[in-house]
């Protein structure tokens, strides 16, 4: 099935939603990104309300080029709602780290596996898994692992080689899943990591895990250059440029390396054709950007991570009822249809 956001949730009445609360949240986001890396001993000020009970753990993956810091803002809205949150310490000079796998001659060849190419950010991934189990141990909480862009893949990755333990749902945010279709223009800039995953965890693999695959409708993408085909359901973009829009472009160049194609919907960076697991519950929210850059850039729009964003897909974390994806739009102000795949 897969969840559709009304159009009505437009980027101009996001960012107008935002400037405050955004403003507070990354403020505390540097305090809990401390505070989780060396958790403090002194006594609570009298002033500080206690912290909610822990009803579950989150495990966030950063996705390429992003490091832990990025994800500091959503980590504090889900440490307010009673989850233990925990960021795989991953830094942005880390990522260089792949170009290891240059020397393999597996890389050229365009057949490179997940291992031991990414063992670095498997073991950041399984450092903070640790750190976030012996947080919930006591409180017997599960565990839901969030995932954005590559760390998706990576996270799939990391289940099916360190084990499932403890873990009962995965939750993908704007996550290229699949390798671009044989013969397609695209070229796997994983150079067979992600068919290599696909082979050994096609889909929503692990049974005992509820997959959730959450991908934004932000831009419609065009071909570089050359006249788009015509398309009937192809409106304006989502932040209002037309589809023929330099912004469509950049996105269409993106989207066929990722899927072969380039005239599809995504969230600017990646395609909704990549974006959703067989056997996983699709969720396309309109409006929505791939990265926290979205938040500094006036002519792109609210990420993921966004407060009045996170409402939109909050309970899929915890597995509440569809229901409660009702009364999160309302209070977005959005009205969330539910309709089958």
């Amino acid at each position: 099935m897969q969840v559709h956001a009304n159009p009505a949730f437009s980027v101009a009445r996001v960012r107008s939603q935002r400037r405050g609360t955004t403003r507070a949240v990354a403020g505390a986001s540097a305090e809990f990104l401390q505070s989780s890396a060396s958790p403090s001993t002194s006594p609570s000020s009298p002033r500080t309300p206690p912290p909610p009970p822990t009803h579950r753990g989150v495990l966030i993956l950063p996705g390429l080029g992003n490091n832990a810091a990025d994800y500091g803002p959503l980590a504090v809205q889900l440490e307010a709602r009673g989850m233990a949150v925990e960021v795989a310490q991953v830094t942005r000079p880390d990522w260089s780290r792949n170009a290891a796998a240059l020397a393999d001659p597996d890389w050229w060849k365009g057949c490179l596996k997940p291992r031991p190419a990414v063992n670095w950010y498997l073991d950041k991934v399984d450092a903070a898994m640790q750190r976030l189990k012996r947080r919930v141990e006591a409180a017997e909480a599960p565990i839901t692992m969030l995932t954005h862009s590559a760390g998706g893949w990576l996270g799939r990755v990391y289940l099916y080689d360190w084990g499932t333990e403890g873990v009962d749902r995965f939750v993908s945010l704007g996550s290229p899943h699949l390798p671009p279709p044989r013969g397609a223009k695209g070229v796997d800039q994983t150079r067979g990591i992600l068919t290599a995953c696909n082979d050994m965890s096609p889909g929503a693999f692990h049974s005992s895990i509820q997959y959730v695959t959450i991908c934004g409708k932000f831009v419609h993408g065009v071909p570089l250059t050359g006249k788009a085909a015509t398309h009937t359901s192809n409106p304006p973009t989502a932040n209002g440029n037309g589809p023929s829009s330099w912004l469509a472009k950049f996105a269409g160049l993106g989207y066929e390396q990722v899927c072969g194609e380039a005239e599809v919907w995504g969230d600017g960076i990646v395609p909704q054709p990549s974006a959703h697991l067989e056997g996983a519950l699709s969720v396309d929210l309109e409006g929505v950007f791939h990265s926290p850059l979205g938040e500094k850039l006036p002519f792109l729009g609210p990420w993921y991570g966004s407060p009045e964003v996170l409402e939109l897909w909050l309970h899929h974390l915890t597995g509440e009822a569809e229901t409660q994806a009702s009364a999160a739009a309302s209070t977005a102000g959005t009205t969330a249809r539910v309709a089958p795949a």
